[in-house]
C-alpha cells in the first residue's frame, strides 16, 4: 500500500535585499543588477530575484485570500460582501468570490500562511 504523499516543503527564495534610499531614487538602479559586468553573475542574481518576487507574490496572494475569507465570514457581525471586498482590493466581484473561497480552503486545510 502506498503511503500518502507529504506536501513538498516550501522553497525559501533568495532574500530580497532592500536598496538604500539614494539608489531607489535612481530609476536605472535595480538591486545593483545594472552594475554587474559578468553575464553569468547577472543571470544568476536576476534569476534569484525573479524567484523571490514570484514567491513573495504567491505568499501575498495567500494572505489576501485569507483576509478576504475572514472579512466575508458570515459569523462576523461586520462581514463584508464580495462586492465590498472587491472594491477595497481593486478586484472584480467574481475574483473576490474566488479569493474568498481560496481563503476558506486555506483556513479549512490548515494551510494558513505563517
Amino acid at each position: 500500500m502506498a503511503e500518502p504523499q507529504q506536501p513538498a516543503p516550501r522553497m525559501r527564495p533568495a532574500p530580497l535585499l532592500f536598496e538604500p534610499s539614494e539608489a531607489v531614487s535612481d530609476p536605472e538602479h535595480f538591486f545593483d543588477l545594472e552594475s554587474m559586468d559578468d553575464p553569468r553573475e547577472l543571470l544568476s542574481r536576476s534569476t534569484e530575484l525573479t524567484l523571490a518576487f514570484r514567491a513573495a507574490a504567491d505568499r501575498a496572494s495567500e494572505f489576501q485570500a485569507l483576509a478576504a475569507a475572514q472579512l466575508a465570514d458570515p459569523r462576523r457581525f461586520d462581514r463584508l460582501t464580495a462586492r465590498d471586498i472587491a472594491d477595497r482590493a481593486g478586484w472584480t466581484e467574481d475574483y473576490a468570490r474566488k479569493m474568498i473561497e481560496f481563503g476558506r480552503g486555506l483556513i479549512r486545510d490548515g494551510g494558513v500562511p505563517q
